[in-house]
């Protein structure tokens, strides 16, 4: 009789294990699934939000861009919707710059991307406003290039309607308004909507 009671509670015991693994696995895979589903409901809504502006290329009024240059936008846009919170900024090493500047706002630079390659999904400085409760709002992309790395003006987003400014001799800049629409231009270094508090 005992070695059948104990060949039951082994078996009890190699199925509860088994069940327990099933479950187990199942959670890990749910939850893979459902971070998946995350991107992908953040890359949606960032694409409907965008899209409500206007509807014909995301970007609210933003007319005769190359069809090329708005999906580079939009992939940048994408690739940056996670620094709409600020300490997430911080944390992958975008520092304050102290450059504030009207009709533009606050500048933080992550110094691992500066160099010579223009990567539109990987921006070198953040620009935020910051509203009148204090929260850091994203508003726009800048990216920049070291002079000494390019005499020349970059070669950034396809098409021709990026314009290269020089910043204080030492860098190419190029802004891009894709988080606070810009009646300048999307790639217009000021934007006269942007109040800086």
């Amino acid at each position: 009789m005992k070695p059948l009671l104990f060949g039951a509670l082994r078996h009890k015991q190699s199925f509860a294990y088994f069940f327990s693994s099933v479950l187990f696995i199942g959670f890990l895979m749910t939850g893979c699934k459902k971070e998946s589903s995350n991107a992908g409901a953040v890359e949606e809504e960032i694409q409907s939000k965008s899209n409500t502006q206007n509807g014909s290329n995301g970007f609210g009024n933003y007319t005769g861009l190359d069809p090329q240059t708005v999906l580079e936008l939009q992939q940048a846009k994408i690739a940056t919707a996670k620094y709409n919170d600020f300490d997430q900024a911080i944390a992958d090493g975008y520092v304050d710059i102290n450059v504030i500047v009207p009709e533009m706002g606050y500048h933080y630079l992550k110094m691992d991307n500066l160099n010579v390659t223009f990567e539109y999904d990987k921006p070198e400085i953040l620009v935020y406003n910051k509203e009148e409760n204090g929260r850091m709002k994203l508003v726009a992309l800048e990216y920049a290039v070291p002079i000494s790395l390019s005499p020349n003006a970059p070669s950034g987003f396809t098409g021709d309607n990026d314009h290269w400014s020089v910043y204080q001799g030492v860098l190419w800049t190029l802004h891009a308004w894709v988080w606070e629409y810009n009646p300048e231009g999307v790639f217009n270094a000021t934007n006269p909507l942007i109040d800086v508090h």
